[in-house]
């Protein structure tokens, strides 16, 4: 369990039969170390005749389950966050794309069982303009890559936090702008975390 769901259980069951047991588990966690980690990803897109059209990938998330995502990862030695983005998004794709804005930050906590480390996790998203390349050219890491239009992309996102994001891409939006930061908050992507800190 993630610190953020025993959080909000704590919230939302407060006085419920599901207190006692977030309570246990957030007191669990607090003996383990916490260490940062930072993802970089992004939001490639393509305007066409009938509109925005945007990339996701589906994976699955430490419980097997099928999550449909934006694409994302860890940097490397000597990578920037733009780097790392342009490059996660290459693989994850098989999309070649430039980036044309920053569209926010999501962070979220989640316990890395295997060493016993708390992490606060950092992604950095980009709002990336399609090049070129072929989505059957993906790496491992996607199961799928589809394009989808913008709405229907929101739609289909399983975070919260992730799909605001995505929202912030809309151009026939004037209310919204790119670069804000998403809370994972409740329901956000730390709800179901990654099986690695830095994936």
């Amino acid at each position: 369990m993630t610190v953020d769901r025993a959080v909000r259980g704590l919230w939302f069951a407060a006085g419920g039969p599901d207190a006692p047991a977030a309570a246990a588990t957030m007191l669990r966690m607090a003996r383990y170390p916490t260490r940062q980690a930072v993802s970089a990803g992004g939001l490639v897109f393509a305007d066409r005749p009938d509109g925005r059209w945007v990339v996701l990938i589906s994976r699955r998330n430490a419980a097997g389950q099928l999550q449909w995502t934006l694409p994302k990862g860890g940097l490397e030695q000597g990578e920037d966050l733009e780097a790392a983005a342009v490059r996660e998004v290459a693989e994850e794709t098989g999309l070649r794309s430039r980036i044309v804005d920053k569209l926010g930050v999501v962070d979220y906590w989640f316990v890395w069982k295997p060493d016993e480390v708390r992490y606060h996790k950092y992604v950095h998203y980009y709002l990336m303009a399609f090049v070129d390349g072929d989505t059957r050219s993906h790496d491992d890491e996607a199961e799928d890559v589809a394009w989808l239009p913008l709405e229907q992309a929101v739609g289909r996102l399983t975070h919260p936090n992730e799909r605001r994001l995505v929202g912030l891409a809309d151009p026939t939006r004037p209310d919204v702008t790119p670069g804000v930061t998403a809370d994972a908050g409740a329901g956000g992507a730390g709800a179901d975390p990654e099986p690695s800190p830095t994936p």
